[in-house]
């Protein structure tokens, strides 16, 4: 037996046969161009950037889905790195005035790029090498400079050892047969180890080198608590480690109980507890662990799963396909809420400098009618199947609001006249992600029919913070008070004109906040599928008298900081078994 020290990144314990991936080590060789082909290589320098920035968002995308968008704006900071203009102006250069390949271009730049960051004193920044990395890798596949992993075709259980894993590797591990995953490079801050955490693999990464002492097949542990790995373990210590993994699985076992239990507390106030979702497959996890509905189904992925621009049809049979399979529970689907700078398909807007501020959401929508109609036909559409209603994102004005709802009437008389099946009447509602909403929001709520609070982009908005920007990530919390004094207005004026009010951001997913919430007064959170039975456990533990006690010391507290420390005291004496786990 060897045990190995490294830095544990990602709880849990995994047990199984190793899997040994060859060092990431490819030479792309100087190769130089005529003349007459600097403009096709640049074209397929091009084509690789597009097909790299589709594969980045789905990662974003089916990563959000299962992890939270936390986890999943890790690629949109790629996709960023990715169209630096810096970067592209350097490539360009090499390839017109140098005439070097795309491939060997892509190779230089990328990696002259990740070794200055490795050099730097800022542990932070060095990991930011692993994305360049990953970028580097991801363009030379699509430029056919460099094969795809072994990781594709994986057909039994494994343990995967190798010198480093991309965040993109990672995110596209198949979860049915990789149990954890541990690494010779890599530290406590990288993307690799966030998404790992994110999708629940136990990970341990910065052992050192060691894949010359290990061979395919043989057994390995993975302790992701104590960041451990151990080869060929004695018979005590596997015994050891499969009680452990008993323990967890029995936790498990108990959550998975309360899967038809209602979501209320021990003194019998009820909340609603819906899913978000990504695709359209992700129903069947939803009924599995109970939720109430879906609150929240993010439509983005038909505009970014295929090379053409999605039909009328296409938004209305993955639409129809989700309320069917929901069985009368109630679906809320967001329009578009996208920037112009993820719509592949047809240049919408120049280059800008911050995008966050820039062309996306409804903004997108409302400018390109053409684009905006289909899907609102479809969702029309598709409500003759069921419970759905409509949310617009990012709705900042009131105007932005009335020219959407107005568009929705008028395709709704569009589908009457020419007798398409369709249901007219259903709630239309908005996001609230953006503190001028909340300033408004006495007049919204006169207008709409039900109120959603994204706390993802309403703490960016509040604290300034973009959330993909390592460089100032720190400062993001939505525990912040500033954000939860937005919160505690939004729940008093929905309250006081009696409109429906959910929670849908990341915030919900955390069982101790969600507790917050419960005593802030919101009666509905939605929540990844992922979370729904532990947040449920957390609600079916308490009174909301706890609730509201909490909720009334934590708007006494001055920082993010001592409100998650608090929150989390509070979540070990009420919960203490989703502490330990």
């Amino acid at each position: 037996m060897v045990e190995l020290q490294g830095i544990p990144v990602s709880p849990g314990v995994a047990i199984g046969p190793a899997l040994v991936l060859d060092a990431a080590g490819y030479r792309i060789p100087r190769s130089l161009l005529a003349a007459d082909e600097v403009e096709a290589e640049f074209a397929r320098l091009r084509d690789a950037v597009d097909r790299v920035s589709t594969r980045l968002e789905s990662n974003r995308l089916e990563t959000s889905a299962v992890a939270g968008e936390h986890t999943g704006d890790i690629f949109a900071a790629q996709l960023q790195m990715l169209h630096d203009p810096r970067l592209q102006a350097e490539l360009r250069r090499r390839i017109e005035q140098e005439h070097q390949s795309a491939a060997y271009a892509v190779s230089r730049v990328l990696h002259n790029y990740a070794e200055a960051l490795r050099k730097l004193d800022n542990p932070l920044l060095a990991d930011r090498a692993e994305d360049v990395l990953d970028i580097e890798k991801q363009l030379l596949f699509c430029l056919g400079a460099v094969s795809e992993s072994r990781l594709v075709d994986l057909d039994e259980t494994v343990i995967i050892l190798s010198h480093v894993l991309t965040p993109s590797e990672t995110a596209n591990l198949d979860r049915r047969y990789v149990r954890g995953f541990c690494t010779e490079t890599g530290g406590p801050g990288g993307h690799t180890a966030i998404v790992a955490k994110g999708l629940e693999l136990p990970a341990v990464v910065g052992i050192g080198n060691f894949l010359d002492r290990v061979g395919n097949r043989i057994k390995v542990i993975v302790d992701g608590d104590r960041g451990r790995v151990i080869l060929d373990p004695d018979a005590e210590t596997l015994a050891s480690y499969k009680k452990r993994l008993k323990e967890r699985r029995s936790l498990t076992a108990k959550l998975s109980e309360l899967r038809d239990l209602p979501a209320e507390t021990i003194d019998g106030t009820p909340l609603r507890l819906s899913a978000n979702i990504e695709f359209p497959h992700e129903t069947t996890t939803c009924i599995e662990r109970g939720a109430d509905g879906i609150g929240l189904y993010r439509t983005e992925f038909l505009y970014l799963s295929s090379a053409e621009e999605p039909s009328e049809e296409d938004h209305y049979q993955a639409y129809s396909q989700v309320v069917r399979e929901m069985e009368g529970r109630p679906v809320v689907i967001r329009t578009l809420d996208l920037g112009a700078d993820k719509m592949g398909h047809r240049p919408l807007a120049e280059y800008e400098h911050n995008p966050f501020l820039g062309l996306r959401s409804i903004r997108l929508s409302l400018r390109n009618l053409d684009l905006f109609r289909p899907q609102l036909r479809a969702i029309l559409r598709a409500a003759v199947h069921g419970d759905i209603s409509v949310m617009f994102p990012l709705i900042t004005t009131l105007a932005e609001f009335r020219q959407a709802r107005m568009l929705l009437n008028v395709v709704a008389e569009d589908l009457k006249e020419s007798g398409t099946p369709h249901r007219s009447n259903i709630p239309v509602g908005m996001m609230v992600e953006v503190p001028a909403a909340v300033m408004m929001l006495d007049r919204f709520v006169e207008e709409v029919d039900f109120l959603s609070i994204g706390t993802n982009d309403l703490a960016q908005y509040t604290l300034a913070v973009d959330r993909s920007n390592e460089y100032v990530a720190d400062l993001y919390q939505s525990s912040d008070p500033a954000v939860l004094r937005l919160i505690a207005r939004c729940v008093e004026v929905a309250k006081e004109h009696n409109r429906p009010l959910s929670i849908c951001g990341e915030m919900s997913s955390n069982p101790a906040r969600a507790l917050l919430l419960m005593g802030m007064g919101v009666r509905h959170l939605s929540v990844p599928p992922s979370s729904l039975l532990r947040v449920k456990k957390a609600i079916r533990s308490v009174s909301i008298g706890q609730c509201e006690q909490m909720a009334e010391r934590v708007m006494q507290l001055e920082a993010a900081r001592d409100v998650d420390l608090y929150l989390l005291d509070r979540l070990g004496e009420y919960v203490p078994e989703l502490i330990v786990t």
